[in-house]
């Protein structure tokens, strides 16, 4: 395949779309605490649960699931490549992560994570959920539920007939997310995460 110019324009609409800070805004306006001075100092929705309550949690969560559901939704409708599909995705799960607003100090991606891989693909998207479901009603930890969703995402998007490039951009945003937990892990291996 060769590269089309305009793959740049829907990786740096992504990027940005996807650096907008849903904890933060929502925190805001609601006159709550922000959530990166606050609890685990991460603007993500587990955090703002903790900190400001399940209102502001849920609003949150959407918010940052829509970040990477929008524009791969969007590049879906003009019936583009799946190399844009990838790099639309990750350039939203990018922003998150490391938000050009925010001085690149994000969240650690899981919503928007959840939100690309529903645009991909609703079933594959799914799954993910449910594994992260299932995890967390038998371990009540979220950070736990999200480390094993993650892991098996790959695996999920090659059972459901993936092609590589979602497979390998789907393991690339998996490594990431799990590098964004490494707190968490180091916890889990201490027993004191909540």
């Amino acid at each position: 395949m060769s590269f089309d110019p305009n793959y740049i324009i829907f990786a740096l609409a992504a990027y940005l779309l996807g650096s907008i800070s849903t904890a933060i805004i929502t925190c805001k306006l609601m006159g709550l605490e922000d959530p990166r001075g606050v609890g685990s100092n991460n603007p993500g929705a587990t955090n703002v649960l903790r900190t400001g309550g399940k209102k502001a949690a849920i609003i949150t969560l959407l918010g940052d699931m829509l970040k990477g559901l929008l524009p791969v939704l969007a590049v879906q409708q003009l019936q583009t490549d799946v190399i844009a599909l990838a790099i639309t995705g990750i350039s939203a799960f990018l922003g998150h992560l490391y938000p050009l607003y925010y001085r690149f100090k994000g969240g650690k991606g899981v919503a928007t994570f959840y939100g690309v891989l529903l645009g991909t693909n609703w079933i594959i998207g799914l799954a993910a959920l449910a594994i992260w479901g299932l995890v967390f009603l038998l371990f009540k930890i979220s950070a736990l539920s999200a480390l094993v969703s993650a892991f098996s995402s790959p695996f999920i998007v090659w059972y459901f007939g993936g092609s590589e490039v979602l497979i390998t951009a789907t393991t690339f945003m998996a490594i990431l997310l799990i590098w964004r937990h490494r707190s968490n892990i180091k916890k889990m291996m201490q027993g004191t995460e909540n």
